[in-house]
């Protein structure tokens, strides 16, 4: 495989990875997989949270696409684009860590965005939080962030529609 095409793969699997996170923080996060979740929509003290066991998934599947691109694992079976995917898996993993617990929720660093792109995944992701429990909600994804007055609007409808429970911050808005 030539190293164009390996960096377009590793391009293409951190972009998918966008669609994977949204679709599991909807239908997994936000349904049978709640109990795991729900720690990290509610105020605590301890550092760590069960929410961050998903992390292993995403693990799993990086370190799974690694084994199967890899010929010392898999031998004259290795499948070349396995490695490449996995690395695009491991760095939009890293890029999530970074942003999502980083910025976003301030566990490794006190940074608050004042403008631009960054400011906006902040919002967003503030807005996802707006809801009480885990029904209706808006910004599932997480490195595709929405404009928050569209967001704003959504998570209104919804509670009109009796589809979600708004935290008062948001009501007041």
């Amino acid at each position: 495989m030539s190293i164009l095409a390996a960096c377009l793969v590793v391009l293409a699997a951190a972009a998918a990875m966008e669609f994977v996170a949204w679709a599991s923080h909807k239908y997994v996060m936000h349904g049978f997989g709640w109990a795991w979740h729900r720690d990290h929509h509610e105020p605590h003290d301890g550092f760590l949270e069960k929410n961050d066991l998903f992390a292993l998934f995403g693990a799993a599947i990086s370190i799974g696409m690694f084994a199967l691109g890899s010929p010392l694992v898999m031998g004259e079976g290795a499948w070349e684009p396995g490695t490449w995917i996995g690395l695009g898996v491991l760095i939009y993993g890293v890029i999530y860590t970074l942003i999502h617990d980083g910025l976003v929720h301030q566990r490794y660093f006190r940074w608050v965005p004042k403008r631009g792109y960054a400011k906006r995944l902040v919002q967003a992701h503030k807005l996802h939080h707006a809801t009480v429990g885990k029904e209706g909600g808006v910004s599932f994804g997480f490195v595709i962030a929405r404009d928050p007055a569209v967001l704003k609007r959504e998570l209104r409808e919804q509670r009109q529609r009796g589809i979600a429970v708004l935290r008062e911050a948001v009501d007041e808005r």
